[in-house]
């Protein structure tokens, strides 16, 4: 239990200080460099793992039109707009918007999944949480606007599109009962065929300029913020289920604004209280989704009790 609950921390604070180490790089290297070197150093750990359990095999070359739609999109795609978003905002605003994923998960989930079926505790959830969206855009202050209205459009988008690759895999891949280790690494495997091709690689060497950066690319977003971050995730789910694994993103923007807080970036009231919204909106739509899952099973308990 005790290993459960630290990997549980562990997981959320890995995730909590990928927003800093990408604002340290973006002063360096372009967007979608950072994503290459990312997906680069996160995929060679997975690689090693799903080779250690043998969970790859030829039998899933069948399943590659969906690989590179998750790949494309759910990582390339996901992973530069983090970057693009966080170089625009400080980390700490960056890290409570990437705290929206449930939210859009959500809701494509309502919208798209016939098994999903809302309640008000999920409608309240979904407002309170677009509440602190707008609380931390501040679009009311106009020119004025200390907050990067685009930074804030690149870092919802990464939301809006993770969001629906999470329905694309309901829908798509978890028919096969593939083991998530195999999922992943595919994924993160074409991602990296996908950039090798796209991305340009004049100046990347400049990250060796500043090792912060440098050791937070490599390290902190690839190998401990991908790799060892998915691996984590993965056996939270073993041990404890979808449901409770999924309570790290409670503990992520959080530690992200702490941290931005630590290295000088403002930390302010509606900050927090932007915060303190997301995170009420992922509690009410889980507690939601559980009412309507247990609402769901009820009637077909009590016709079964009939002669």
């Amino acid at each position: 239990m005790k290993r459960t609950k630290a990997a549980f921390v562990l997981l959320g604070f890995i995730w909590g200080s990928n927003f800093i180490y990408m604002k340290w790089a973006t002063i360096l290297i372009s967007p979608m460099q950072i994503a290459f070197l990312r997906v680069l150093f996160g995929f060679l750990p997975l690689a090693l793992a799903a080779r250690h359990q043998g969970v790859i095999n030829r039998s899933q070359v069948r399943h590659l039109p969906h690989f590179f739609v998750m790949a494309g999109v759910a990582t390339v795609f996901y992973y530069v707009a983090i970057v693009k978003g966080t170089a625009l905002l400080p980390s700490g605003v960056a890290g409570v918007l990437g705290g929206s994923i449930g939210i859009f998960t959500a809701i494509f989930s309502l919208l798209l999944l016939r098994t999903e079926k809302m309640n008000g505790l999920m409608v309240a959830g979904v407002i309170v949480g677009f509440a602190g969206i707008v609380l931390i855009a501040r679009p009311w202050e106009g020119a004025d606007n200390p907050i990067d209205l685009a930074g804030v459009s690149w870092m919802l988008a990464g939301s809006i599109i993770l969001g629906m690759s999470y329905v694309y895999v309901r829908r798509f891949l978890s028919p096969f009962n593939l083991p998530p280790l195999t999922l992943v690494t595919w994924q993160m495997g074409l991602a990296l065929l996908i950039l090798t091709v796209l991305t340009d690689f004049t100046g990347i060497g400049q990250i060796l300029h500043d090792w912060h950066a440098a050791a937070g690319v490599v390290v902190g977003l690839g190998i401990l913020g991908t790799g060892v971050a998915f691996l984590i995730y993965y056996f939270l789910l073993r041990e404890l289920g979808a449901v409770a694994a999924s309570g790290s993103t409670y503990i992520t923007p959080t530690v992200a604004l702490l941290i931005g807080w630590v290295f000088g970036e403002k930390v302010g009231a509606l900050e927090v209280t932007a915060i303190a919204l997301i995170l009420a909106s992922i509690a009410m739509l889980q507690v939601g989704r559980q009412r309507a899952a247990r609402q769901a099973v009820q009637p077909v308990r009590v016709a079964s009790t009939r002669p």
